[in-house]
């Protein structure tokens, strides 16, 4: 529930990084050759791929500033030693005609109107199976529901969907006792809690828009208003507005002076209904700025600037800390972290922030406050993994961390690689730890008086489990969501004092759905190097097991995604089912440049990460060996493989080191232009990345970039698998340039493949496709049916 802000932007996991302007070189051209764009040729219903023009003198620089580059863009982190390549090197760019930053470019949109157009043409005798997708997609889902109720204050606090409506309603209902029992009929009609009622239909705000993404939606310590920012275009830019729940009025903000829509990245309320505070953006999109603002239902609003971090690198966030005592400011790249605090008890004669802990070159920091003091897990001495620390709450209280022990004297987490933390939660008698231990997420209590640690317990194998919302600090019980890759989540409450008292609050209904007639496996694959055991999740009909038993080959599909320390869980999805039910195998490989075994899987000198970016490619391609040679589950011609963002970075990387091993390839929102992308600040939030991939500017990192770049590693004259990339055009992370310079690269390098590259791209979505969630399962049913038409 606290400062997540930031790992979410970092992970949602995509490539938190959009787009900048190149150093071009090129002839002059004529007005007509640079408009052009090759036609298609439509013989009878088939229309053969787009071929846009190639500039073939078109570069970008890779090094010293190119001429004409904007000094105020830098081309390096202001605390680099690393030199710059000089002279600076050139990077072909043949199709970087293709980005527009305005999204306005009549040529581009036709070019890109005319691959939707392709991709249709190719999958136009699936529309049957599209149909049957999407009504398998349904029928497996209960399209009336709701979400676990959650105490706060004298509510309690949930959302529903309806049957028909795209988008999610939050709801509340009086809270007359500590528990509660739901008698509902399943009907749109029924209230699910006495009492209820809607504070905010996200379908009413969806009305006659393209798109609608909510972002926080943050309720007033009176309870009498909320708080909310919603994206209309998926470009990630919130308007901020606040509705008065009593009588429905909802006020648009406006910046101060310039009367502009504000825009914003995070906010929270203060200690009361007075105060606000909010983030906004650079000119890269990047979450700089941290505002106070007093008096905003008045036409003369008061905003003071608390806090903000000019470092392009550094990415900022607000949050406030579960007690509500302190209001947060978290600046962080992905190698060093800051954070200043705000008391909510002095937000009305206070404007200067403290600092927790002045930053420290490569060391990572994470605050909660409660009981006194600052709870801080971090890296510090640098641990291979984070270690659980407290110091009073004071400024500046870096020499007064110490470990959190146990009544035996024993560090709760000494940041070892036994296992890993993630986040705290402090309450009034407990912590409550979420981390890793095995490869699994794990979470732990501790007790605050006794000084006794407990790490829950379930019965599976492998598994998916995480806290719910906690909005409170006095609780007796802890509520967390638990699933796997056979049981569908299930909301469970447990005791505090006592784990092994357990109720079930909610368990999700998958309709139609029997557990008995499937199975997983937790497997391991040795790596390449002889050493490194890669974790697999797998999945299966027991129906197609019993197949493989009997020595046929059968269909496996091998997902992946292996960037920022993510990790992609043993969970369930009930969208694998149509699948599953069609004989195919389903696979997560768990590779390197994630963080399910901890850090140290995602870190240098063993991980996926800067110099061993390529651990993350070869683990994948690894697995898929193992899955035909040694399984002998299945052969190439049935092995399909899917990625998004940077998991499409690794599916570009895969299929150029192996296209042979691969028939089919999806790859969503990829970042693949790595090379091209990571030399241009003037990309939004590029900069930021240096410090995940690093810097191709610079000579310690060019040439490995460029050996595994997929855009760059192309092969020639081979016969790569018939692939399926997506991408949005308001996407600010992937900008859809990526996956449309990937497509006609691919086409160019094999113009004798047979097997077909497709692109469909949506005009009307950023980075997290569709908001609408039927909209989503029809994008999700084209997918689908083009991979089963491959496979075929």
């Amino acid at each position: 529930a606290v400062n997540k802000s930031l790992t979410a932007a970092i992970l949602l996991l995509g490539r938190s990084s959009s787009s900048f302007i190149q150093g071009i070189a090129r002839d002059k051209r004529t007005s007509s050759a640079s408009t052009k764009l090759l036609s298609m040729v439509q013989t009878e219903k088939k229309i053969s791929p787009p071929v846009p023009r190639r500039e073939e003198d078109r570069v970008v620089y890779a090094g010293v500033p190119p001429e004409g580059w904007d000094p105020k863009m830098p081309r390096q982190a202001n605390d680099s030693t690393e030199g710059l390549l000089d002279p600076a090197v050139p990077i072909p760019d043949p199709y970087g005609w293709l980005r527009d930053d305005k999204r306005s470019d009549g040529e581009i949109l036709d070019y890109l109107k005319s691959e939707n157009d392709y991709s249709q043409s190719i999958t136009e005798h699936l529309k049957g199976l599209q149909d049957t997708l999407y009504q398998e997609f349904l029928s497996s889902i209960q399209e009336t529901d709701y979400t676990t109720p959650r105490p706060r204050g004298s509510y309690w606090y949930y959302t529903r969907t309806f049957q028909g409506s795209s988008y999610q309603t939050y709801c509340r209902a009086p809270k007359t006792t500590d528990s509660y029992e739901i008698d509902w009929d399943g009907t749109k009609e029924s209230p699910i809690l006495p009492g209820e009622e809607f504070y905010l239909d996200v379908n009413e705000l969806a009305k006659g828009k393209p798109y609608c993404s909510v972002g926080s939606v943050k309720t007033s310590p009176s309870k009498k208003l909320i708080a909310y920012s919603v994206d209309y275009s998926g470009d990630e830019k919130y308007e901020m507005h606040v509705k008065n729940l009593e009588t429905g009025e909802d006020l648009t903000l406006s910046e101060v002076g310039s009367g502009k829509l504000l825009e914003v990245d995070g906010l929270e309320w203060g200690k009361d209904d007075e105060t606000l505070y909010y983030m906004t953006m650079d000119e890269q999109h990047r979450p700089f700025r941290l505002f106070q603002r007093k008096n905003w239902k008045s036409d003369k609003p008061k905003d003071t600037l608390l806090k903000e971090d000019l470092d392009d690198l550094f990415w900022c966030g607000v949050y406030k800390s579960l007690d509500d005592k302190h209001v947060f400011f978290e600046s962080a790249s992905k190698e060093t972290s800051e954070v200043w605090y705000l008391s909510t008890e002095e937000e009305g004669s206070q404007s200067e922030m403290s600092c927790v802990a002045p930053r420290r070159n490569k060391v990572l920091y994470e605050v909660e406050h409660g009981h006194g003091q600052w709870f801080i897990w971090t890296n510090v001495d640098a641990s291979p993994n984070m270690k659980l620390m407290t110091a009073p709450a004071e400024p500046n209280s870096a020499d007064e961390w110490k470990l959190l022990e146990d009544a035996s004297g024993n560090p709760i987490f000494d940041g070892s690689l036994a296992k890993s933390l993630d986040s705290v939660t402090v309450l009034n008698t407990h912590i409550v730890i979420q981390g890793r231990e095995g490869g699994i997420p794990r979470v732990w209590t501790f007790d605050i008086e006794s000084k006794v640690a407990k790490r829950l317990e379930f019965d599976e194998a492998a598994y998916d489990v995480g806290l719910l919302a906690h909005y409170e600090t006095d609780t007796k019980s802890v509520a967390v969501s638990y699933d796997s890759m056979l049981t569908p989540p299930s909301s469970i409450e447990i005791s505090l004092d006592d784990d092994a008292q357990r109720a079930v609050l909610k368990s999700k209904v998958v309709p139609g759905y029997n557990k008995e007639l499937y199975g997983c496996n937790r497997m391991e694959v040795l790596s390449r190097d002889g050493k490194t055991q890669i974790p697999i999740s797998v999945v299966y009909s027991n129906d197609t097991m019993e197949k493989v038993k009997a020595g046929d080959r059968v269909p496996v599909h091998l997902y992946g995604y292996g960037s920022y320390g993510a990790c992609i869980e043993a969970d369930f999805r009930s969208t694998r089912l149509p699948l599953l039910n069609r004989g195919m195998i389903y696979v997560i490989a768990h590779i390197r440049g994630g963080g399910e075994m901890g850090r140290q899987w995602y870190e240098e000198p063993n991980g996926g990460k800067y110099l061993c970016k390529e651990n993350t490619f070869n683990d994948f391609v690894d697995v898929a060996r193992f899955l035909i040679e040694e399984c002998k589950w299945t052969t190439a011609d049935k092995l399909s493989c899917e990625g998004r963002s940077a998991g499409g970075l690794l599916i570009g990387g895969a299929i150029n080191q192996a296209p042979e091993l691969f028939r089919v390839a999806i790859l969503g929102v990829p970042f693949v232009d790595v090379a091209c992308t990571m030399t241009d600040s003037t990309i939004p939030l590029t900069s930021g990345e240096w410090v995940e991939w690093g810097n191709p500017n610079e000579e310690k990192y060019h040439s490995y970039m460029m050996g595994y770049s997929p855009m760059n590693n192309i092969q020639t004259g081979k016969k790569y698998p018939s692939c399926w990339l997506t991408g949005g055009l308001h996407d600010p992370r992937v900008a859809y340039w990526e996956p449309a310079k990937f497509t006609a690269s691919l086409r160019h390098a094999n113009s004798k493949n047979e097997n077909p590259i497709c692109m469909k791209l949506d005009l009307s979505a950023g980075h997290f496709s569709a908001s609408d969630r039927y909209k989503y399962y029809r994008e999700l049913a084209y997918d689908f049916s083009f991979l089963l038409d491959q496979l075929k």
